[in-house]
């Protein structure tokens, strides 16, 4: 029995992992007002006293373009401090394993598609989430030299622009497909006759169901270190994950406008920014451990749909 820790265990990711675990395992979890991941004393301390096996870090201050424009401090920051006091205390405290999520930001915005992991840090960064991005990048960093100088076993993924249960809602920190149902849904609520959307709609996506996420991190962590790292290579040592498909966000909007039978007009600020125009991330690296998504974008919708209407009802 394997005595893991997810870090992150409430948002949309982490609450996925947790639900995909075997149940054989001692699955550990702690709420932010117990544990400030932010601490380094109480984060080497709450490790110190339950000697983990695997850790899962999941937690992390995220949000789409809006969020991410106005608050860069708050992101870099943050994230920087959660991901390295859980590194160093998985260290001092000897977990075998641990694997750091990444996002697909860390990639230059203009890259060849798709986008391969050995595209990091070739070209410039998209400005709208640069200190996210950056911050990202450190978390590779950091795993990849501990596992350089210390011999560790600390993996890293990149994941897809990912959507599920548990999303945050907020029009200002949201994703885009959980920002796109709220003013849609609002809008029909309403009744109002169009929504207006940021950018111009021809930037595209690639969008993964984190059900499907969590089974990838799952079997990554379960496969042998020499497996792992033959297939990443030595100057790598991450996974790309993605659905292997994208799509635009005029066609997204029009998407969840007939699965809630919206039938306003949508307009366009071009004022506000698109953010990278094309970001398909190449997923081929995964598949050498047997896995593949399942859910299709439209399914996924509308399963989080559901959850969404069933929130505001209670």
């Amino acid at each position: 029995m394997l005595k893991i820790f997810v870090a992150g265990h409430k948002g949309m990711v982490g609450s996925a992992i947790r639900k995909k675990l075997s149940k054989k395992n001692k699955i550990f979890t702690i709420d932010k007002k117990k544990l400030d991941l932010i601490n380094y004393d109480k984060t080497l301390k709450y490790f110190k006293r339950n000697k983990f096996d695997h850790v899962y870090i999941c937690a992390a201050k995220v949000g789409g373009i809006q969020a991410n424009f106005k608050y860069p401090a708050d992101f870099i920051y943050q994230n920087l401090l959660i991901q390295n006091n859980c590194i160093i205390a998985s260290y001092k405290t000897n977990v075998k394993r641990v694997l750091f999520l990444g996002s697909s930001c860390i990639y230059p915005k203009k890259v060849k598609i798709p986008i391969k992991e050995d595209y990091l840090l070739t070209g410039e960064l998209e400005k709208t989430n640069e200190a996210y991005a950056i911050s990202k990048i450190a978390g590779i960093k950091m795993c990849q030299s501990f596992n350089n100088q210390y011999k560790t076993d600390y993996r890293a993924v990149m994941p897809t622009n990912l959507y599920g249960p548990n999303d945050n809602y907020d029009e200002l920190s949201s994703h885009v497909i959980a920002a796109l149902i709220k003013k849609i849904f609002v809008a029909k609520m309403k009744k109002k006759k169009n929504i207006i959307l940021w950018g111009n709609g021809k930037a595209k996506r690639e969008f993964l169901y984190t059900d499907d996420f969590a089974e990838a991190c799952i079997k990554i962590m379960q496969t042998s270190k020499k497996k792992y790292f033959k297939i990443t290579g030595n100057n790598n040592q991450f996974l790309n994950i993605g659905y292997g498909k994208d799509i635009s966000i005029k066609m997204l909007a029009k998407l969840i406008c007939n699965i809630l039978d919206y039938k306003g007009k949508i307009f366009y600020d071009h004022s506000k920014p698109n953010g990278t125009f094309r970001k398909l991330i190449d997923s081929s690296k995964i598949k050498k451990i047997n896995w593949s998504p399942k859910t299709s974008l439209k399914e996924g919708i509308s399963f989080i749909l559901k959850e969404f209407e069933r929130n505001l009802n209670t």
